[in-house]
């Protein structure tokens, strides 16, 4: 489980200016962090200090991935909090140290180096059973938040390699719950990782081959929709009109959309929460364009029909983490302690 096999050279020292008066020297402020990563009496400090500092030093995700032992650490802390996923029981405590571990592989998962490297080994599966938690709890929102923000890190720059990780371990439906349930910007998170996936021409064929899976994402979108009349947010709101917008790009989906948008979209309902919005504004009218168009659909090929619709997920079920034995627990925690 350590990255250490690879035989690539971690990168060699540097000082790194960054903004202000501040200068990171890495052979004193990161390396000496990095290491204490492996002691299990030093790691929460060292988590807290790098989690800090890790906007400061931009090669530092090199670093992480490269030391001797380290992600087999921040995998340790990971699987560390399962128990108390259900029932329910994570603490304030235990939850912002988990979520220093999560913002160091979000570290990992934005730097171009190593994003690939993260995402082939498939650790982000054991961040799934973070995103499957349902309790309100704060600990547990902020849980879900950081681990969306490792999977919006892998995600922000278009790599068809990435959306069809996602695809292949089933995160759609994950984003989908908290699109539903989450808090404001969990959902905002997790909107932006499904508009991410649908740019993507095999994400958004992936959504609309069924008339289960369309109606699956669009029914979602739409009660955000309903209950952004209540409480509006316009960066919410942006990254819903665009998922619509890119749905609409599909044939089928636009004549089905013809049923389905929301009329609060069709109308002037947010045209004050949208008036300084230019783009979304452009993506609005392009959205009506698309589906006002002349239907070249057959009926029985639209994917909207009411005796399609889903009384369960149409996506599979969500994949279950690398089976983790007693035993192999104990050999995750004495790799990360003598980095091996």
């Amino acid at each position: 489980m350590s990255s250490s096999s690879n035989s690539t050279a971690p990168p060699s020292p540097s000082i790194a200016p960054v903004s202000g008066s501040i200068v990171i020297d890495p052979a004193k402020d990161i390396y000496p962090l990095v290491v204490q990563l492996t002691n299990p009496e030093q790691r929460e400090n060292a988590l807290l200090e790098l989690s800090k500092k890790r906007e400061l030093y931009p090669d530092l995700a090199p670093v992480l991935w490269y030391s001797y032992g380290t992600i087999a650490a921040l995998l340790q802390e990971i699987i560390t909090i399962y128990p108390m996923l259900s029932p329910p029981t994570l603490t304030p405590h235990a939850s912002n140290r988990v979520c220093n571990a999560l913002a160091l592989l979000q570290c990992v998962a934005s730097h171009t180096e190593t994003k690939s490297k993260l995402m082939y080994a498939y650790i982000p599966l054991y961040l799934y059973p973070f995103l499957n938690t349902v309790s309100r709890q704060r600990p547990f929102e902020y849980l879900r938040l950081t681990s969306l923000g490792v999977i919006g890190a892998l995600v922000k720059i278009d790599d068809p390699d990435v959306v069809h990780f996602l695809l292949q371990t089933e995160i759609i439906p994950l984003c989908l719950r908290i699109m539903e349930t989450g808090s404001e910007l969990s959902k905002t998170v997790a909107t932006f990782i499904v508009q991410k996936i649908l740019l993507d021409e095999s994400g958004l064929n992936y959504v609309c081959a069924t008339s289960e899976r369309f109606y699956a994402v669009s029914s979602v979108l739409s009660n955000m929709v309903s209950k952004l009349l209540e409480a509006q947010s316009p960066r919410l709101l942006k990254h819903i009109v665009r998922c619509y917008l890119r749905l609409s790009d599909n044939i089928k989906a636009r004549d089905a959309l013809k049923v389905c948008l929301p009329e609060s979209l069709k109308d002037q309902t947010f045209a004050n929460v949208l008036k300084s919005d230019e783009s979304v504004q452009k993506w609005l009218i392009l959205l009506m364009k698309n589906i006002n168009e002349k239907s070249t659909i057959a009926p029985a090929d639209s994917l909207i029909n009411s005796s399609n619709r889903p009384t369960t997920s149409p996506f599979a079920a969500i994949p279950q983490v690398p089976s983790i034995s007693t035993s192999n627990q104990a050999t995750i925690a004495k790799g990360a302690q003598w980095g091996i």
